[in-house]
């Protein structure tokens, strides 16, 4: 190497030493990305503070400890409101905390990342808020915190402004029956600007953790200049049936399939001497309805569902077909879990020890054991609610069988069309379309892949009955700023819709598409992403239909694998990553290795961890079915991806605050 290079190098690196280095120490972190934490800055992640501290009192209800909860909203000129959240339960511990000579155990907790009560299992059996980030969060995260304390007849009070203490820890007077723990809360303008406390998504958010736990009793109040209608100034919540009351008072007066829901509660079997937790349900069967799910662990909402959702959905579906047998319905072996859970209503919710989520938001629960406990303990009542009553199981079975006749009436249109498309135009096919057989599987899909890299290890990784691979090369055109004749003349869209053969447009039909599932597989980083989000435009554009029937997917590639002696598990990004380090590989050596594209990873791999059914995670693209929601999001659209750049710029310019740093020097 010439010495040339070394001056060159030397010249351009004298601004890299180890000044350059910042270490972020207490809630720095927090305060830089608060998108690592709780999602982002927008209005559901405003809420997620509040979210966070009612888990908390939450769980001391849940382990016997609390019986009531307040939650007061009051307005504060100039921020998103003042937000109260009391329980009458043990109180935080005020003592000097062993590890923090000089601090009290309160102080740590609101000023610490990853302290609290619930990693031991001494204080909590069961918990929402296993992270140790909860409550340190929204101090960090607000401009004005004061917690309030009660225990053994003593009150004590601390503030906090922006995650740091603002004095020690007072005895601010006694009490000779009050006990628990008072969070008063004002969120930070500068990070959430001007967005405000949507008092009736408090109000909803506290009713509906008064159905998760029975034993509760929920308080609610606002300011009166923030009742409405739909939100009065003063609220009680206690319901005794818990989610069956829920459920009853969601379906109101719509006529079902079967006159009683199909709800109750079944304490897990212990392990180790220790209660694993408990399962409640709630199911109904409208007749004319879309459905929809709610699915809790440990009272915290899991919109994504997870290893919970999929115990149900197998004790359901396994119990039908039982049934269908027992009854001499021998087609009812064909019965699939979308047949059981389509336009049906359904709440879960589950109590568990050591729970694992799909990130701090936790929006998915990924805990393996969750699946097993709920098919066992939801299986055997399901069964009995049946049998019990042949004429409503026997309803139940015929109101299923219907649908699922009419998806195998659907698939075999489909198959026949499928066919006859590849026979009789199978010339006009992509040259580098690998295609599925799919004659007699129940689910096709096509998976679109960047480069042929990636394609070769796909094509080694599918399902040569049911998954078709289409490479195409690198950033296709964007068509939100393309004229239609560039789009036309295009060859990778050309490609697109030969091997989907639905059209496009006004001529886009899902019913012609050849394949149940199209799957949208990129790299799982910066460029990747650019890649899916062309691809979105494009079916947003030119196939909307599709979308809008549910038939668009992206897949979750890995982005790093971490192996600590014989155990490996796959991490999404940089924050699933060290949720692993923190929870699964806790003190051990971890050896990371980075995937920089799908094409580096063997078709095991690839197979395991983004293309089996069985240990894959899709994401679902939909559009929203309301007209102003649609319009909402076509201007969306046109303001990332259109001709405009002055959009784009205002909107990067807008939300500047929100980006990782990472990303930007990307």
């Amino acid at each position: 190497m010439s010495d040339d290079l070394f001056e060159n190098a030397s010249a351009t690196s004298g601004d890299y030493d180890s000044s350059s280095i910042e270490v972020l120490e207490g809630l720095e972190p927090v305060r830089r990305r608060p998108g690592m934490y709780i999602g982002g800055t927008d209005d559901r992640a405003l809420h997620h503070l509040a979210a966070e501290v009612l888990d908390n009192a939450m769980d001391e209800a849940v382990a016997g400890h609390a019986n009531r909860i307040e939650m007061v909203l009051e307005e504060e000129p100039g921020t998103p409101g003042r937000l109260t959240i009391t329980d009458n339960g043990r109180g935080i511990p005020v003592d000097e905390h062993p590890k923090f000579p000089g601090k009290s155990t309160l102080e740590v907790i609101l000023t610490t990342l990853h302290s609290g009560g619930k990693f031991s299992g001494k204080a909590y059996a069961t918990s929402g808020g296993l992270h140790g980030v909860g409550v340190s969060v929204v101090n960090a995260l607000s401009s004005d915190t004061r917690v309030e304390v009660a225990r053994n007849k003593e009150v004590f009070a601390q503030s906090f402004s922006r995650g740091l203490p603002q004095g020690g820890i007072e005895k601010v007077g006694t009490t000779p029956n009050r006990r628990g723990t008072s969070v008063t809360f004002v969120p930070d303008t500068e990070i959430f600007g001007d967005r405000q406390f949507k008092p009736a998504r408090l109000f909803k958010l506290a009713r509906s953790k008064a159905y998760l736990f029975a034993g509760v009793e929920i308080r609610w109040k606002c300011a009166p200049s923030l009742a409405s209608d739909d939100v009065p100034q003063e609220a009680t919540f206690q319901f005794p049936g818990g989610l069956a009351d829920h459920l009853k008072e969601e379906v109101g007066t719509r006529e079902c399939v079967t006159t009683d829901f199909f709800a109750g509660s079944q304490d897990f079997p212990e392990a180790d001497g220790q209660q694993q937790g408990r399962v409640e349900w709630a199911v109904a069967w409208p007749l004319w309805s879309d459905g929809s799910t709610s699915w809790y662990c440990n009272t915290v909402p899991t919109p994504d569902g997870g290893t919970h959702e999929q115990g149900l959905r197998a004790a359901l579906t396994k119990g039908l077909r039982a049934f269908g047998d027992l009854t001499g319905q021998k087609k009812a072996n064909q019965i699939t879990a979308d047949d059981v859970m389509t336009g049906s209503e359904i709440m879960l919710s589950v109590f568990i020890r050591d729970p694992q989520f799909q990130s701090q938001t936790k929006d998915r629960l990924t805990s393996p054991e969750a699946a097993r406990l709920v098919e066992n303990a939801v299986r055997d009542h399901f069964d009995h609610f049946l049998a019990d009553n042949m004429d409503r199981g026997r309803a139940l079975l015929g109101a299923v069988m219907e649908r699922m006749d009419e998806r195998l009436k659907r698939k075999a249109e489909r198959e026949v069309k499928r066919k006859t498309a590849t026979n009789a135009k199978k010339l006009r096919l992509p040259g580098k379309l690998t295609d599925c057989s799919g004659e007699t599987d129940a689910e096709t899909e096509i998976f679109i892949v960047e480069g042929d890299s990636a394609g070769g290890s796909a094509k080694q990784a599918r399902d040569r009955k049911t998954q078709a691979i289409l490479p195409i090369r690198g950033k296709i055109l964007n068509v939100a700023s393309a004229s239609a004749d560039k789009i036309r003349a295009n060859s990778e869209i050309a490609d697109l819709g030969l091997a989907l053969g639905c059209g496009t447009r006004k001529d886009c039909d899902p019913e012609n598409l050849r394949y149940d599932r199209v799957v949208i597989m990129t790299d799982a980083d910066v460029d990747g992403a650019h890649i899916a989000t062309l691809l979105m435009t494009f079916f947003f554009q030119e196939m909307p239909e599709l979308v809008r029937k549910g038939h668009l997917y992206l897949a979750q590639p890995p982005l790093y694998r971490l192996t600590a002696g014989k155990e490996s598990r796959y991490a999404r990004d940089d924050a699933h990553r060290a949720e692993l380090e923190e929870t699964v590989f806790k003190g051990k050596k971890v050896e990371v290795s980075r995937f920089k594209g799908l094409g580096e990873m063997n078709p095991q791999q690839l197979r395991e961890t983004t293309m089996s059914p069985a240990t894959r995670s899709l994401i679902r693209i939909t559009l929203p079915a309301e007209h102003e929601q649609r319009f909402a999001v076509k201007e969306l659209v046109d303001q990332l991806m259109g001709r405009n750049p002055e959009h784009r710029f205002n909107f990067i310019q807008n939300r500047a605050g929100e980006l990782d740093r990472d990303l930007i020097d990307a």
